[in-house]
């Protein structure tokens, strides 16, 4: 992740068991996806990733909640990394993000995973309205499907925060790496042959 910022205070909500399960059902995640969760905190999203097969690399500042994520996922395919989410370098292969990031850290993350080149698909945990937000504001975005796509209330959450979250998905109009295929003006559509 990029830029430059300062510190800032943020909460923790951790989404229950159920919600965890259902986000990670609807985002897709296949066995041996590489699949990162950004604030990992507890690890209520890592657990249903790394069940479902999924290479997971959980990302967490507090150095308590990141000692207790590496003690539950040891020998598992799980990577606890230390580090603030602002720090992120992103992986070198395809990725999918599956989290419930800080809610004061939604637009610069939205912003670097519209801008990576390996992402495959994200599924990001958002105050109800930073979400619609962004959705609105990348809605003719040529290289991305951004929706809001699952409503999750607030009691969903421990502590519950003062707002509804909603799911921001971003996905891939074309494959990671690839730049969108155009045709030529007047080209027949795949598989199809002009008469002569």
């Amino acid at each position: 992740m990029s830029g430059g910022h300062g510190r800032s205070r943020w909460s923790y909500f951790r989404l229950s068991p159920d919600w965890a399960s259902t986000l990670v059902d609807r985002a897709g995640v296949e066995h041996g996806d590489t699949v990162l969760d950004l604030g990992a905190g507890a690890g209520a999203l890592t657990g249903p990733l790394v069940d479902r097969g999924a290479r997971v690399i959980a990302l967490e500042r507090h150095a308590g909640r990141v000692q207790r994520l590496r003690e539950r996922f040891d020998g598992r395919s799980v990577s606890v990394v230390e580090a603030d989410i602002r720090d992120l370098r992103l992986p070198a292969r395809p990725f999918r993000v599956v989290a419930n990031p800080p809610f004061h850290l939604a637009r610069p993350i939205v912003a670097d995973l519209l801008g990576a080149r390996l992402l495959v698909r994200a599924d990001l945990v958002l105050r109800h309205d930073t979400a619609r937000n962004l959705a609105r504001a990348h809605a003719d975005d040529p290289r991305w499907v951004v929706e809001t796509t699952l409503a999750i209330p607030r009691t969903a959450f421990e502590p519950s925060p003062s707002v509804d979250a909603l799911v921001l998905t971003l996905r891939r109009r074309s494959g990671p790496g690839r730049a969108p295929r155009r045709r030529r003006r007047g080209s027949p559509s795949a598989g199809r042959r002009r008469s002569p």
